[in-house]
């Protein structure tokens, strides 16, 4: 099980992108000892010698609290001198770093592990909590937290009031990794379900395409609320079919961070989204985002996890047809408008094997 970090933990951050650069800047500047890792020696070497990261949040002067490692992956002596690895990585990497790491995480002391990516594995449609059972075994697993919730990078590190969610299937674990976030700045809700906070997280990304599509359309704050209200009942029904807790999606995972997400052109899913509205090409807008769009992979995994489950989700297929099958962004608006009417909420009758599976697989059946 992993070991109590102490009132200043050291922290390895994994992942030199916009969220992990700005987390490992709200811990240093809490007094912890961090560590970013980056797998480019241009990183390193410029931000230990500027402070600055030259491709994110560029204009920000680093937390002195923080030094850079890499390019190699952490060895096994530095991660067993850690409190904390937080995992910042998309969520297509996770298995290959875990992977890695698994000789120096399994066994001897453990480091508390935290993971901020949203999304689903792509091929297996796997949730981040399965990928860590597969790799690391299902003690880890159980111990693994989350944190998701509405916080931008740029906000967080000119300490704009944030507020998240924080989960794990060990209660006590939530709670050490709230102790180490938690500032009059960013305060931290707990809770025990992983599962729904991994799922709101990874499919507000979804619904945020949605919602930029419809502003690159032209459309207006009518569409843009019917979008959201209609987007978290349907993340809602995925979530409660899969076996997450309803409840789950009326927090700051849930709607807090489709709200946020659905509505500020900060968002890298809702540029994704605009851009199409506006008739550019998927493959064109990637080439230039600049970053990861999660939203844009995470429909795949979604797809499958929708047509096995035989749940009705209109928004998240019609979303998966304009970026994977070609169709044109106002035809499938005017489907989605023209269905017939149907009963606003509803939750499936039955829910929850998805959960199962995965909850026997971790030793909590």
């Amino acid at each position: 099980m992993p070991s109590s970090p102490t009132s200043k933990s050291k922290v390895l951050v994994l992942g030199a992108g916009n969220f992990g650069s700005c987390l490992a800047d709200h811990l240093g500047d809490s007094d912890h000892e961090v560590y970013i890792w980056s797998r480019r020696t241009s990183f390193v070497e410029h931000f230990n010698l500027h402070r600055r990261n030259a491709d994110y949040l560029k204009d920000h002067v680093f937390s002195s609290n923080i030094r850079a490692v890499g390019p190699g992956i952490p060895d096994t002596e530095m991660i067993q001198q850690m409190d904390v690895v937080l995992f910042a990585i998309p969520t297509q990497g996770v298995r290959e770093t875990l992977t890695k790491l698994r000789s120096s995480l399994v066994g001897g002391k453990s480091p508390l592990m935290i993971f901020v990516n949203k999304g689903i594995e792509t091929n297996t449609h796997a949730l981040t909590l399965e990928i860590i059972a597969d790799t690391c075994g299902s003690d880890i697993a159980r111990a693994a937290t989350f944190i998701s919730g509405p916080s931008f990078a740029t906000e967080i590190v000119r300490r704009q009031p944030t507020s998240v969610s924080v989960a794990s299937l060990t209660e006590s674990q939530a709670q050490r990794a709230s102790g180490i976030f938690h500032q009059p700045w960013f305060r931290c809700y707990t809770g025990g379900d992983p599962i729904g906070l991994e799922l709101a997280g990874a499919l507000k990304n979804v619904y945020a395409i949605a919602a930029g599509m419809a502003d690159g359309l032209g459309f207006e704050n009518n569409t843009r609320a019917s979008l959201i209200t209609r987007g978290l009942a349907e993340m809602t029904r995925i979530g409660t079919a899969y076996g997450a807790s309803p409840l789950t999606f009326l927090g700051l995972a849930g709607v807090g961070d489709l709200f946020l997400t659905c509505s500020s052109p900060t968002s890298r899913n809702y540029t994704v989204g605009y851009r199409l509205g506006k008739g550019e090409a998927l493959e064109d807008i990637i080439k230039t985002l600049g970053s990861v769009a999660e939203g844009v992979t995470t429909v795949k995994g979604l797809k499958k996890i929708i047509d096995e489950m035989k749940i009705s989700a209109s928004i998240a297929n019609g979303i998966y047809e304009v970026l994977y099958e070609g169709k044109d962004v106002k035809t499938s608006v005017q489907e989605l408008m023209c269905r017939p009417p149907s009963r606003e909420l509803d939750l499936p009758d039955q829910a929850g094997e998805h959960a199962k599976r995965l909850l026997m697989k971790l030793g909590m059946d």
